[in-house]
């Protein structure tokens, strides 16, 4: 059914919820997970102070990137689901939907957020991701009373 999942992860509440769920899918089905973290930079034009951080910040999330990529290998060992991890830069749902058509991905297990009565008018991640891929999305949303 599923040999390739693909689990983007952030490290936040929600897509460990979701990471949780793509993992024990994984390993019920004998399939490989794929952790995906995207660097997301704050938008252009940037103000001089911040261009003048740019390599530091890229460093930063890159090492963070590879932190959390760290964290989801971790628990897929756990559970004895093969791992593979990948690092991209931009739009997060725009690279989640690429990098499943590029990589041949069968699934996305992606987490969202409680946002209230009005969250479902303004979109998310979860959502474009949803809306745009080629491939089927299962959605892991936290309830109000999941969060801390």
């Amino acid at each position: 059914m599923y040999e390739h999942v693909l689990v983007p992860y952030d490290g936040s509440d929600e897509a460990r919820k979701a990471a949780q769920h793509g993992l024990d899918l994984a390993a019920a089905l004998d399939a490989t997970v794929h952790g995906l973290y995207v660097i997301d930079l704050p938008g252009a034009p940037r103000a001089l102070a911040l261009r003048d951080d740019e390599e530091e910040m890229r460093r930063e999330y890159r090492e963070y990137g590879e932190e959390v990529m760290s964290e989801l290998g971790d628990m897929a060992a756990e559970r004895g689901a093969p791992f593979e991890s990948a690092l991209r830069t931009g739009s997060v749902a725009e690279e989640i939907v690429e990098f499943a058509d590029e990589e041949g991905m069968d699934a996305i297990v992606v987490g969202s957020a409680y946002r209230g009565k009005l969250g479902n008018l303004i979109g998310g991640t979860m959502d474009k991701v949803v809306r745009t891929a080629t491939v089927p999305v299962i959605t892991r949303r936290m309830r109000i009373d999941e969060f801390d």
